[in-house]
């Protein structure tokens, strides 16, 4: 078993060699070949996937259980049409989570890709390009500008400077020597080294990010929410059933009747087109998103948002530009600005500008002061044993000048040798300015001039990587939408609570380190306590999202790096800045193709409505149960009939929960603050306006029996066209929290809701699928089922303000 890459951190050369047992030669071929058995490939474990056998799944499972149920009990008593129907609905379900089930692979299989690399290796002696893949632990490997570093490394000889962002989320290049580490995944940027491998696989950096994105999964609240309204519709269906069924045995009903009753029941109960609506209701949220320029991976997440209370920020490309930047110039006393920039544009590499040289450049375009190259006579590039670059130029009085720029160590060093006895407060003036910047989290970039070997300092420039422009703008509103926002970045604590305190987020930055220890309840405290950490690892993402959401919260994230990816898999809403990794962006779940947070507003307020139009749904669906349980339970005692043909049950699952399904197109507005699902207090609600309908039903029933005098067939169609004309006239009110007039409805749904009026009057008053009934008795339930909806809407407003649903 290999240590983790971490603990090599502080060893010798000698002792990090021993501990793997090769030496600087590298290792045989024949040793290569045992520990590549031992140890496995340099890759990412794939695990073959059977797609019919997951298919098959799809009808396993509390929901499928109870439709497969009901298919089993209409063919037992003949009704081969309603158990088609069913068969089919339930197939439309096994199709839709089987696609959703395909797509949430992408993550793995892009990360795999990224190791699919060459390296430079030693072996026999010898060096080889071999497959990153092949290369195990102990291998000798030799990297140069632009190689992506194939495993977890220690440097044995060499120096490089390393784009580590997309693993650790810092934002500028690391700079490594020998016994430093190097992480897989990382890019050379200059320089050229020697290193051994310590980690390779799973168990690299890379590779743990790996397995954290593999196993990472929101507990999906759309499952829980329809398996909570599932239970809570079968709970009523079934004492239901068990009551009618108990009377019906005392009566000597037959077997046959009394199982068609329950199956009534049931049909009446499940809600059939529950998952078939929520994927069309998240899709026209995911289509109004695509227009604006989201992307969404992910439907349930556009559930799951509008219940999200704390975002986690990524720092480095997402809240900044990742891209450093000139944020001062602090010439010292006797120079100007001008001329600080001046010397240091011209020490600047123009022609192939690394980070450094380019934010040097960059900030001198941008305020427009012109640098003028024809006085450079010569230029050195940054080196390595050095740590800076020069440049000799001609001043206006026509002496030569040499002009250096470097890190602030390196420059008073130069200036040290240069003035061995000068109390040298120029030194202390610009320690002091490098002092500050570090606070601040600014890098420091002193610059130097040389004339007559008369060596003096100029000043310094303070670079960071600088918050985006519209960073604060989008944070402050998403708090007024009732989200705290939270910083999470592997930079330093210095940086992050310099751009945490820019942006408004706070400034109580913590490092990673404090979530070591304590327990799950100290930690979530801290969590609470805090506006964010810094210094942290992926796994540490990962884990303070895991503590949030187990401590009842929904989270964002937001990041752009390979490091992000675990937590952006985990959250709820896992967002992808316009900039990211092609890994970060398949383990999100929604995707920002333009730059900046704002789109992040936009997300969160359609998620808002989606939530409402849903929350109607579920409204209209519990009522219609409550409804149909009253009104047949009491029929049966009353009549000792069952006052609905299973075929008009089949009709009214149509007529109720699919027609409804243009809930998806409707106008509703977007809610103040993160929403929640209170199945009880909606239950309750629910129970009061299905008790009206029914008694509605039952004064329909009563007329049918004494003013129109129906026979039994043709009463059942008088009851289902009150129970169509109900469900359809109480879609009307319930879409909308306050009085129905509040707002006006889409014309997809007025359209939907007229058409299935009209459809089942025809149907009623033709006699196809049905008994017919007269146009006076028609109109009569028309005319009954709206008075009785206008007057409930009043009530409707009392109880919904009463019981706080909104």
């Amino acid at each position: 078993m290999l240590a983790d890459t971490r603990s090599y951190q502080d060893k010798s050369q000698a002792a990090v060699l021993k501990q793997l047992n090769t030496t600087t030669d590298g290792l045989t071929s024949n040793e290569a070949k045992k520990r590549l058995a031992q140890y496995g490939p340099n890759a990412i474990p794939e695990q073959k996937r059977n797609n019919l056998l997951d298919f098959l799944k799809r009808y396993w499972g509390p929901m499928p259980w109870l439709l497969e149920l009901a298919i089993v009990l209409t063919l037992i008593l003949g009704h081969d049409t309603e158990s088609i129907i069913i068969f089919v609905l339930l197939t439309i379900n096994a199709v839709i989570g089987f696609v959703q089930s395909n797509n949430s692979q992408k993550a793995v299989a892009l990360l795999k890709k990224k190791l699919e690399i060459m390296a430079t290796v030693r072996r026999d002696q010898a060096w080889q390009a071999l497959a990153a893949s092949q290369v195990v632990p102990g291998d000798i490997v030799q990297l140069k500008i632009g190689a992506i570093v194939p495993a977890d490394l220690a440097i044995i000889a060499g120096n490089v400077t390393v784009d580590q962002s997309a693993l650790t989320g810092e934002s500028l290049p690391a700079t490594a020597s020998a016994g430093d580490l190097l992480y897989s995944g990382s890019i050379v940027k200059s320089g050229e080294v020697q290193a051994v491998v310590l980690n390779t696989g799973t168990s690299t950096y890379f590779g743990q990010t790996v397995t954290l994105v593999k196993t990472a999964k929101p507990k999906s609240k759309q499952e829980e929410l329809m398996l909570a309204i599932v239970r809570y519709m079968l709970y009523l269906g079934i004492a239901a059933s068990v009551i009618v069924a108990i009377y019906g045995l005392y009566l000597h009903e037959s077997p046959v009747f009394i199982l068609s009753f329950v199956l009534i029941f049931l049909i009446g109960s499940v809600p059939v087109a529950l998952p078939a609506v929520l994927t069309i209701v998240q899709a026209v949220g995911a289509m109004a998103l695509s227009k604006k320029g989201i992307i969404v991976s992910r439907l349930t997440s556009l559930e799951d948002a509008a219940s999200i209370d704390i975002f986690c920020f990524d720092k480095t490309g997402t809240i900044t530009q990742n891209k450093l930047s000139i944020i001062a110039c602090q010439p010292l006393t006797g120079y100007t600005a001008e001329q600080l920039l001046d010397a240091a544009g011209l020490a600047a590499d123009q022609e192939h500008p690394d980070a450094i040289d380019q934010a040097v450049l960059n900030y001198a375009a941008e305020i427009k002061h012109p640098l003028d190259f024809s006085k450079r006579q010569q230029f050195t590039p940054f080196d390595f044993a050095t740590k800076r670059t020069e440049a000799v130029i001609t001043t206006s009085d026509h002496r030569q000048m040499r002009v250096i720029k470097g890190a602030v160590p390196t420059i008073l060093a130069l200036y040290a040798k240069h003035h061995p006895a000068d109390t040298a407060p120029a030194s202390a003036a610009i320690q002091q300015l490098a002092t500050a910047n570090a606070k601040k989290g600014y890098r420091s970039l002193a610059v130097a001039s040389v004339v007559d070997s008369q060596m003096a300092l100029v000043g310094v420039l303070a670079i960071a990587d600088p918050p985006r422009a519209d960073s604060a703008s989008m944070l402050a509103r998403l708090k007024n939408l009732g989200i705290k926002p939270m910083m999470i970045t592997g930079d330093s604590v210095p940086i992050a609570r310099d751009v945490a305190e820019q942006v408004g987020i706070g400034t109580k930055i913590l490092p990673a380190k404090a979530l070591k220890t304590g327990t799950a309840a100290d930690k979530i405290q801290l969590i609470h306590e805090s506006d964010g950490f810094a210094n942290v690892f992926p796994h540490d993402k990962y884990q303070i999202v895991k503590l949030l959401q187990e401590d009842g919260h929904l989270v964002g994230m937001t990041g752009d790096g390979v490091n992000d990816a675990p937590a952006l898999k985990q959250a709820e809403l896992g967002t992808a800045v316009s900039s990211a990794s092609d890994v970060a962006k398949a383990s999100a779940s929604i995707i920002l193709t333009h730059p900046g947070l704002h789109d992040i507003i936009a997300a969160i307020t359609t998620s808002r409505q989606t939530y409402q139009r849903m929350l109607t749904w579920v409204i209209n669906k519990i009522t219609k149960v409550i409804e149909i349980i009253i009104l047949f339970t009491l029929g049966f005692f009353w009549l000792k009939v069952s006052l609905v043909s299973l075929l008009g049950m089949s009709l009214l699952v149509f007529a109720n929960d699919f027609a409804t399904m243009s809930i998806a197109t409707d106008n509703v507005q977007s809610t103040a603050g993160p929403n929640q699902w209170r199945l009880g207090p909606l239950t309750a609600a629910s129970g009061v306006l299905g008790l009206w309908f029914a008694l509605v039903d039952l004064m329909i029933v009563w007329l049918g029996l004494n003013q129109f005098h129906l026979s039994l067939p043709v009463l059942q169609t008088a009851v289902l066209i009150g129970l169509v004309f109900n469900s359809q006239f109480r879609l009307l009110i319930v879409r909308e929290r306050s009085h129905f007039w509040t707002s006006w409805p889409s014309r997809t749904l007025l359209a939907v809701n007229l058409f299935t009026i009209i459809i089942f009057a025809l149907l009623a008053l033709t006699g196809w699928l049905m008994p017919a009934i007269s146009s006076p008795l028609l109109v009569t339930i028309l005319l009954l089922t709206l008075a009785a909806t206008i007057v409930l809407d009043f009530l409707k407003v009392a109880v919904f303000r009463w019981l706080k649903i909104a």
